[in-house]
């Protein structure tokens, strides 16, 4: 079945067509909210942030004043003791906790890993006993078998010794003529 001859070009308008409604789509999802509720804001006459009042003359620039947290967090927190307790703390002594807590953690990586790290010496020296003793079994095992080798090759010489002398004094072998007859 043949196409007719402008296919090709209605193929190519549709894609292009669906191609332009997803980056449409696209550029709405990712723009549209932050645009709508910036505009819902604005209409309103709201403010999002209330006014900072910053005394910026004292020494002690990295603290930051107790007033200025609690304004712009509002009522939330006041009655938590442990928030307070931490709102009250100055920020050297915040990254000294953090820095202990830090230390705290890497002690306990540290012990872990010399722990695991003594599990596998006494895992390798177990393994290194097992494998000497192995190797001292299949040493072992070689001479007995180089041993039985040489005491067979001296049995084998004895017996063909005897033969011999059985065969000089007129002994025949009766078992070779029955294999032999049959």
């Amino acid at each position: 079945m043949a196409y007719p001859p402008d296919h090709g070009i209605y193929t190519n308008a549709v894609f292009r067509l669906v191609l332009v409604l997803v980056g449409v789509s696209l550029l709405g999802y990712t723009v549209g909210p932050p645009l709508y509720w910036r505009l819902k804001g604005n209409s309103t006459g709201q403010v999002s942030c209330p006014s900072c009042v910053c005394d910026c003359s004292s020494e002690d620039l990295f603290s930051v004043p107790l007033e200025i947290v609690n304004s712009s967090i509002g009522d939330c927190g006041k009655n938590d003791p442990d928030m307070n307790e931490e709102m009250e703390k100055d920020l050297v002594a915040l990254l000294s906790e953090e820095l202990s807590l830090l230390k705290a953690v890497a002690n306990d990586t540290m012990e872990h890993t010399k722990a695991l790290m003594m599990d596998t010496r006494k895992a390798y020296s177990h393994y290194q006993k097992e494998a000497e003793k192995c190797s001292a079994g299949v040493e072992a095992c070689e001479e007995a078998r180089e041993r039985a080798e040489r005491e067979l090759a001296a049995e084998l010489k004895l017996s063909a010794l005897w033969e011999k002398r059985a065969r000089e004094h007129g002994w025949t072998d009766n078992r070779r003529r029955a294999h032999s007859r049959s």
